[in-house]
């Protein structure tokens, strides 16, 4: 079977490099001035900006998000079903989206602003602007990244390690610190590398917000026709991305995940809270109100307001028809070409998977409009017959997605003992008969998590689609644009709150169906 899957990752790391050979080629025609701009002082302190924030989401991220898992999966936190379904949503709100309303909300002249000097003479408030405001909308629009992978990962941990501290005298507390998040690595790692990944990658909020990162100085390249300069810097995002994979790698390296024995994992048996109950429950409502509830809430708002300033809404069935036919079909094709890449990292580990592993992620990192314009360069000169078609928008939803599945698969595979599958194959089946019978129904968690991730993510995925859609395809997405570049808000809150609905629908199917939340 291992050939099989070599010869589908090979077709995968194809794909990927497509992008990181363009930028080559266009670095090769770089000027020494382009070279020597990565020498300014100017670039050394973008870069130490990108790194700070990069750090601090992730950080917060991992502080909302593995409690909460924590809470909807282990815990008899009231209304809990709802809290699964309700805090992984901020991830389907467009991150371009996310910026203007907290800063129409908070910045100078804001709503808020002008409530409070109604209210109480308030006349100004503390700034939004630069890193405050794009540490706080990044890590309420990121930190379900996390928390899906943590709630896959904590589904398929067997709760008899946990059981077994408990009777030795531990509490809680200290059964979750010395047990559980030591076998929740894998899923932190894997979450916590795409936020990081996704805060290297994002325009929108650090525009918005005033904060000069990364990708900021590549759109300004771009923008300014500097291809040469937006592609050198595009390849260091490129090393940077293979430097935040390499210290992932390094803190799951030399351990195991998975149980050791034949036993199969039993549901857990639900923590009491007691006196925590309510505390809990704030601590959940806060952090949806904050990422979900207010938003959308501002979006209903600006809809309302823009209703009664007279903007005609327009009909939005066959663009929404676009966004799930488009979100869908690339949820499925992704999560196809992870899974045998997932497999040879995780079953056959060696210097070649290792490469196989950095190479699939080395892009994640790279804004949407750079690979959406490798694939226009390679299109228009080598595959005129792909350019501008329906396969090569899922090719770049491919390219930038991909990890999202990986990372959510390869989690869960971690936490399957290869014995299981040893034992299949002694009694006579064939690998493939193992893989359908065995690991692919053991995999279930980590297939739902990377699906969801990946279907809400193209969704409101902007710059791939703008540049590489038919001619006439619009998405939801595009139409919020669209609206806002136009400054028709009302225009542009109608499809983003459409996103939230239609994304919550698929996201509430995932989570009731999980099996620890009953």
């Amino acid at each position: 079977m291992t050939p099989i899957l070599w010869g589908f990752s090979i077709l995968v790391v194809i794909a990927i490099l497509l992008p990181i050979t363009y930028l080559i080629i266009r670095v090769m025609g770089a000027g020494s001035d382009a070279w020597q701009g990565l020498l300014r002082p100017q670039m050394f302190e973008t870069i130490a900006r990108t790194a700070w924030l990069a750090i601090a989401v992730t950080t917060v991220s991992a502080f909302i998000a593995v409690p909460i898992a924590w809470l909807t999966v282990r815990t008899d936190l009231p209304f809990r079903k709802m809290w699964a379904i309700l805090t992984p949503l901020p991830l389907v709100i467009p991150s371009y989206v996310g910026g203007y309303l907290f800063a129409s909300a908070f910045g100078p002249r804001g709503l808020l602003q002008q409530l409070l000097e109604t209210l109480f003479g308030v006349t100004r408030l503390p700034e939004i602007y630069g890193f405050p405001g794009a540490m706080l909308v990044l890590t309420l629009l990121s930190y379900p990244y996390i928390l899906l992978s943590t709630r896959a990962a904590l589904s398929k941990l067997d709760p008899s390690l946990e059981e077994a501290s408990r009777s030795l005298g531990y509490g809680n507390w200290s059964t979750f610190w010395r047990v559980t998040l030591p076998l929740l690595r894998p899923a932190l790692g894997a979450g916590s590398l795409l936020v990081a990944l996704y805060v290297l990658r994002d325009f929108g909020v650090v525009a918005i917000m005033r904060y000069s990162t990364f990708t900021r100085a590549i759109y300004v390249s771009y923008t300014s026709f500097d291809r040469s300069q937006a592609a050198l810097l595009s390849l260091v995002v490129v090393l940077v991305t293979l430097v935040f994979l390499f210290i992932e790698t390094r803190t799951l390296s030399r351990t195991k995940y998975f149980q050791i024995g034949t036993g199969q994992a039993r549901p857990p048996a639900l923590i009491q809270l007691g006196y925590w109950r309510l505390p809990a429950l704030l601590f959940c409502v806060t952090v949806v109100f904050a990422s979900l509830i207010l938003p959308s809430g501002l979006l209903i708002y600006w809809l309302i307001r823009g209703l009664r300033a007279g903007e005609v809404i327009p009909s939005l069935g066959l663009i929404a028809w676009n966004s799930i036919s488009a979100s869908a079909i690339g949820a499925i094709v992704i999560l196809l070409a992870a899974i045998p890449v997932v497999i040879l990292i995780v079953r056959r580990p060696n210097k070649a998977t290792l490469l196989l592993h950095r190479i699939t992620y080395s892009t994640f990192a790279l804004p949407g409009v750079v690979i959406a314009l490798a694939l226009v360069f390679f299109g228009a000169n080598h595959a005129p017959w792909l350019y501008q078609t329906f396969p090569m928008l899922l090719l770049a939803y491919g390219i930038l997605f991909l990890p999202q599945a990986m990372g959510a698969v390869r989690t869960t595979l971690l936490q399957i003992s290869p014995n299981v599958e040893e034992a299949a194959r002694s009694l006579g089946r064939h690998p493939v008969q193992v893989f359908f019978s065995v690991t692919l129904p053991l995999l279930k968690s980590g297939l739902i998590a990377g699906a969801s991730l990946v279907f809400l993510t193209i969704m409101k995925e902007l710059p791939a689609t703008l540049i590489l859609a038919p001619i006439g395809f619009k998405t939801l997405a595009t139409s919020i644009w669209s609206a806002v570049s136009e400054a028709f808000f009302a225009q542009a809150a109608a499809p983003a709150l459409l996103i939230v609905l239609m994304s919550s629908l698929p996201m509430a199917y995932f989570i009731l169906n999980e099996k620890n939340v009953e």
